[in-house]
């Protein structure tokens, strides 16, 4: 094991143990499988930020970058107002990173006024460090500009409410015996009594595409504000099956089309 891995593998439990706190389904499901399989392999962990240049997606992504991930493919979202970037590592066994951002000048000045004040609030010294991706929220904010990013973009408020920490981890379904299809780990989850994100179908993406996602609904966990606290969509869990392209080899990237609907795994409705 490198020194960058053991680095990186450290950070990377200690941002599991944050989202755990932000995703209720997230332990039961992780044990369910963990009983049934021997080995859980997580495929990737997403990111969230706003596209000003203190939080934009190159200034989250370097502390990666400098433990050796590497810049692999960029992905827009133009009904979502979204770009992203995924980092992959040369050591197979750690995840790929998926960070996307908000295109905030795409908004009203209300909405770019209240990401500004918001990310002047940020120190950036902080943001060059690991464990910036799973500090939580560096700012405060009120529930009533809370409601008005949300009323515009859920994506803009879950970002103003909880501020950095994993959106998800994934489990890579192809390291699964218990299930080798993801309709079937669907039922499972389903008759556990779990909710799954329905948008665009159960399963979004198709072999034919190299990918297929599914994902849990997140639930809602109590969130304080200055002025209150409010019960909002915190993280919830992704499942990926990737299939082999021509030279053997699973497919690493993403699909804009299915990852656009992967997105409203944390919507308010």
């Amino acid at each position: 094991m490198t020194n960058n891995t053991a680095i990186l593998q450290e950070h990377i439990n200690n941002m599991w143990l944050d989202y755990l706190n932000l995703t209720p389904d997230a332990k039961p499901i992780h044990k369910l499988f963990d009983e049934l399989n021997d080995n859980i392999i997580n495929d990737h962990i997403a990111l969230r930020t706003f596209n000003l240049s203190k939080t934009s997606i190159d200034n989250i992504a370097n502390p990666f970058i400098q433990q050796g991930y590497q810049y692999a493919d960029s992905y827009e979202f133009p009904q979502k107002k979204l770009l992203a970037k995924y980092f992959i590592h040369p050591d197979s066994s750690l995840p790929k990173v998926f960070i996307s951002e908000l295109i905030t000048e795409e908004f009203s000045q209300e909405i770019q006024d209240i990401i500004t004040s918001l990310v002047e609030q940020v120190d950036a010294t902080e943001v060059s460090k690991l464990n910036f991706c799973y500090s939580g929220r560096p700012w405060d904010i009120s529930l009533k500009q809370y409601d008005i990013l949300n009323a515009k973009s859920e994506y803009a408020s879950w970002v103003a409410a909880h501020g950095y920490r994993p959106n998800h981890f994934t489990i890579l379904v192809n390291s699964l015996t218990s299930h080798k299809n993801l309709a079937s780990l669907n039922d499972f989850l389903i008759k556990q009594g779990f909710t799954l994100n329905s948008s665009g179908g159960l399963i979004k993406g198709t072999k034919d595409q190299l990918l297929e996602q599914s994902s849990t609904n997140a639930k809602k966990i109590r969130v304080q504000f200055t002025d209150g606290d409010k019960e909002i969509p915190g993280c919830y869990y992704e499942f990926a099956l990737r299939y082999p392209q021509n030279n053997g080899d699973l497919y690493q990237g993403f699909v804009a089309s299915s990852a656009d609907k992967i997105f409203e795994s944390t919507s308010n409705n």
